[in-house]
């Protein structure tokens, strides 16, 4: 479990990196790459969701910051996904 959370930590940081939220200014952010943060975000997804029963008091929290990935995501997006497209929705389900 501990190597779990730790895994679902590293991809939560560096998704965040990737949609220039560690930069004052996420909109002009050296780092930003929404198509690495994607991809990012949806393998966070698919870890935290099969992993959930395992997760025990560590399942809430890594929920909430994965949800908050997404709509920190379509909210950076230029047109934003369909419900039920953008990253680790199909593991998920629609992120409002």
């Amino acid at each position: 479990m501990e190597v779990i959370s730790r895994a679902a930590v590293m991809l939560m940081s560096a998704s965040a990196e990737r949609l220039g939220l560690a930069d004052p200014d996420p909109d002009t952010s050296p780092h930003r790459d929404l198509d690495e943060a994607r991809r990012l975000i949806t393998a966070l997804a698919g870890l935290v969701t099969a992993s959930a029963e395992y997760l025990g008091a560590h399942a809430a929290p890594l929920r909430d910051g994965l949800q908050s990935l997404q709509k920190a995501f379509r909210e950076a997006s230029a047109i934003p996904d369909a419900p039920g497209q953008g990253p680790g929705e199909k593991y998920t389900g629609p992120v409002h």
